[in-house]
């Protein structure tokens, strides 16, 4: 863990919380509302310090442990990006999509989460790109 570098593992939690906010607010936050049943006011009503602070605590334990495996590799752009996103790929979006079987959830709501991990990772991986495992 001592050779991660930690700018970026701080940027790429940043990152990931960013596109959350974006994923989940302008671009599907709508329909990612509808497909769950909740309205507005029934979001408002979370405690969104404990939601938001658990979200970005989750976020850096991604980028952590990303971080962590890139910098054990020693990666070069391409692995860097095959491995950000493999990991959404193979074992992210099975396991939501397993879940989301069992609960019945909408293919809609399954397409909006498991996009949403793909990008997450995507993004952290570009982090690590440009500053570095």
């Amino acid at each position: 863990m001592a050779n991660a570098n930690l700018l970026a593992i701080l940027v790429a939690a940043a990152t990931g919380f960013l596109v959350g906010g974006l994923w989940y607010g302008p671009l599907f936050g709508k329909i990612w509302m509808a497909e769950n049943g909740f309205t507005e006011e029934e979001l408002k009503q979370g405690n969104m310090l404990k939601i938001y602070g658990l979200t970005f605590a989750f976020s850096a334990l991604s980028a952590v442990f990303l971080g962590h495996l890139l910098a054990f590799f020693d990666t070069n752009t391409r692995a860097t990006l095959m491995i950000s996103c493999g990991i959404a790929l193979g074992y992210i979006v099975p396991a939501i999509g397993t879940n989301y079987l069992f609960a019945r959830k909408s293919g809609k709501l399954f397409a909006i989460d498991a996009g949403y991990w793909v990008v997450f990772y995507a993004a952290m991986g570009l982090v690590f790109v440009f500053l570095g495992s």
